[in-house]
């Protein structure tokens, strides 16, 4: 079974360690930046999209566990926000940590953010996905999310 709790304020530096390097290596590679300029637009987004950490208002920052018995044993990490008005919610970055992967842990959760979500009355759940992740889009497509459109650039 897995668990979706609040992140607490402990466990937000480990998901910064983990994000922004993460979120900035996408950066490089989809927009063609530098890594260090990539490295500073993640931090730049980080600190606008959640000013406050896991008490940014509208945002929900989850992390994710498995319980077996009495045991939880941590698997990832889930950030969303709602729009109540829109009954839709946005998620910005879902993750499983490596070790975890491959198991199924990934459509449990998103299987358990649905229930959740349908509590708070939100019919629709969007994401944004780089297009070079495919271990992400087969998730994503087998758990019944489908391509709304495509994005693109172009540096000048």
């Amino acid at each position: 079974m897995i668990l979706l709790r609040p992140m607490s304020g402990e466990e937000y530096p480990a998901y910064l360690a983990y994000f922004i390097p993460d979120y900035a290596a996408e950066i490089a590679v989809n927009y063609g930046l530098s890594s260090a300029d990539a490295l500073a637009r993640a931090k730049r987004e980080i600190a606008e999209d959640l000013p406050a950490g896991v008490n940014s208002p509208g945002q929900v920052l989850l992390s994710l566990f498995i319980q077996s018995g009495s045991d939880e044993k941590p698997v990832g990490y889930l950030w969303y926000k709602p729009d109540f008005k829109s009954h839709t919610a946005f998620i910005y970055d879902f993750h499983i940590f490596a070790s975890c992967q491959g198991k199924g842990l990934g459509k449990l959760a998103l299987a358990a953010l649905e229930n959740e979500l349908r509590e708070k009355n939100i019919a629709q759940v969007r994401l944004r996905v780089a297009g070079d992740n495919s271990r992400a889009r087969h998730v994503y497509e087998t758990t019944g999310f489908r391509v709304t459109g495509v994005n693109m650039s172009k540096n000048l």
